[in-house]
């Protein structure tokens, strides 16, 4: 970035330089003339972070795992399904319990369960894998 910016510097030089020789009247001219390569350098080098973020991501898709940028895995999302499950809960509840009592509302709390964990599972590969315990040993197989 060091030589990009002395580049930079160099042309700022040139045309204040330029100003000086020409005039008033030019300015406007050599400040845009002097924007306009600001602004391809600074084009470049976003067209430059995009190339290598996408190829980054295109890395990560490659290797089979999720992307970190677009996970869906983000807390918000977790948070969102958890209240409108715990909303549709109250009517469902209602509905279950007084059309079949118990069973019905056991039923509707069960599909209530069944749907958050389904959920869980697909926001988290490993969420019905056994955990290591700190009992749990390398030697007993």
């Amino acid at each position: 970035m060091e030589a990009h910016d002395a580049e930079l510097k160099k042309e700022l030089d040139a045309t204040l330089h330029a100003r000086k020789e020409l005039g008033e009247e030019y300015e406007s001219a050599l400040v845009d003339s002097f924007l306009e390569k600001v602004e391809q350098r600074l084009d470049g080098a976003v067209d430059r972070r995009v190339r290598r973020q996408l190829a980054e991501q295109q890395m990560v898709v490659a290797r089979g795992s999720r992307s970190p940028q677009g996970s869906s895995d983000s807390f918000g999302e977790r948070f969102g399904f958890g209240i409108v499950s715990m909303v549709l809960a109250i009517p469902l509840s209602a509905i279950g319990g007084g059309v079949a009592d118990l069973p019905g509302l056991l039923v509707a709390w069960a599909g209530i369960v069944g749907v958050n964990v389904v959920q869980a599972a697909r926001n988290s590969p490993n969420f019905f894998s056994r955990r290591k315990s700190s009992q749990d040993s390398e030697w007993e197989e």
